[in-house]
């Protein structure tokens, strides 16, 4: 069967007692299928990313299942559309917890969401496993039952930081973020550690992202001598805006920064192709091809594997293989025993080096960010290759 961008599974949420929640048992079902909880925002604005996990959750359920499962039990996907609302994340969640009783969750996909969410799982002890990237979501005091698949937001800002002034040899930067919580925080992490590291910001500002022109900010960062320009904003409208203007001052300065950079929806929004260049996203060395056009032999392994069964040109490699590893890290707790919400937690605490697809996992008691961080790289924005993304001049 192939998955395409139609093809998801549409759920309602219904509300529970919070009281409810709080009475969740850490026990799961001994028989029967293995219940996995999807939080996924498959419709709404921010649902480009969920329907991509959930092309892998759905290639890897039917892989597991195809193959007896594990030990006999069939996986079970129980998929919820929070529409990117926090509030029927919070519902769907609790449904999840006190009524559906499923064994793990997978999700949300969106920090808002997460932060929302993230405490209830943590008063069920439900273990939850998770893509969204904001430092405070993963507290192995206060959220022992959480754990994060995909780098955080620190190890953005490291990609970031050490491309601009290691590979770029940029020594006077300028960071320019939006006006939202995120692109704010975003900002003063990145300027305080680009100081750190001797670098001079010599210009900052954050910017409404529906500005329609960019020309002002531009003309400082450039009058201050800005060799690099760090962006920090999920706004592929003021992305574009500023490529933009770049190319207008007939100005070849680097735009380094958040993955949005590299969004499909830019190729409509640039004035000329050309504008998209010399532009470097934060990309993953698992889903990077080379100069050859080569993926690292894992990665064209997992490629084949989805050869005609999962649609690649409108979505990321990444959230695909993301998916995947999500639904066969839980089945894993499951093969090597699991039978409590507490042996699931254990066993994740244990891993140690696990071969994913979209990156090697490693979480411990007391580090439960699973991804390498020196695997998180910039990718060239404009060179697209179903779902996978050039890396940028500078890497062995």
């Amino acid at each position: 069967m192939r998955i395409t961008r139609r093809d998801f599974t549409k759920g309602t949420a219904a509300a529970a007692g919070a009281a409810a929640f709080g009475l969740a048992s850490p026990a799961v079902a001994q028989s029967g299928p293995i219940r996995i909880g999807w939080l996924a925002a498959l419709t709404g604005p921010s649902s480009a990313p969920a329907i991509g996990f959930d092309r892998g959750v759905k290639f890897a359920t039917e892989t597991i299942n195809a193959a007896g499962g594990v030990k006999g039990r069939k996986i079970e996907i129980i998929t919820r559309d929070t529409q990117g609302d926090p509030t029927k994340a919070v519902n769907a969640t609790q449904e999840m917890i006190s009524q559906l009783k499923v064994d793990a969750v997978w999700g949300p996909t969106n920090s808002g969401e997460s932060l929302a969410i993230t405490p209830i799982m943590s008063r069920a002890k439900m273990p939850n496993i998770h893509p969204c990237v904001i430092d405070s979501l993963i507290d192995e005091k206060k959220f022992p039952n959480a754990f994060r698949l995909s780098p955080s937001n620190t190890q953005w800002d490291d990609a970031v930081r050490r491309y601009t002034l290691q590979i770029l040899k940029a020594k006077k930067v300028a960071v320019i973020g939006d006006t939202t919580g995120y692109g704010v925080a975003a900002l003063n992490a990145s300027v305080a550690g680009l100081k750190k590291d001797g670098a001079d910001v010599v210009y900052q500002a954050n910017i409404d992202a529906t500005q329609p022109d960019m020309t002002p900010d531009l003309l400082r960062a450039k009058n201050a001598g800005a060799e690099a320009i760090v962006v920090w904003s999920t706004s592929t409208g003021m992305d574009a805006r500023l490529f933009n203007t770049r190319a207008n001052m007939g100005w070849d300065v680097a735009f380094v920064g958040h993955p949005s950079m590299s969004s499909g929806e830019i190729k409509a929004l640039i004035e000329k192709p050309a504008n998209w260049e010399k532009v470097y996203a934060v990309g993953y060395r698992s889903c990077s091809y080379d100069a050859a056009g080569k993926l690292p032999p894992r990665s064209e392994e997992f490629v084949a594997k989805l050869k005609s069964k999962v649609d690649l040109k409108d979505t990321l490699l990444w959230w695909v293989a993301g998916g995947y590893d999500a639904i066969n890290l839980v089945a894993k707790a499951f093969q090597e025993g699991a039978a409590s919400h507490e042996d699931i937690i254990k066993y994740w605490n244990s891993v140690k080096k696990y071969p994913g697809y979209f990156g090697e996992y490693t979480f411990t008691p007391t580090e439960h960010n699973g991804y390498p961080g020196q695997d998180v790289v910039m990718s060239d924005a404009s060179s697209a290759k179903d779902g996978t993304f050039r890396l940028a001049p500078g890497y062995a």
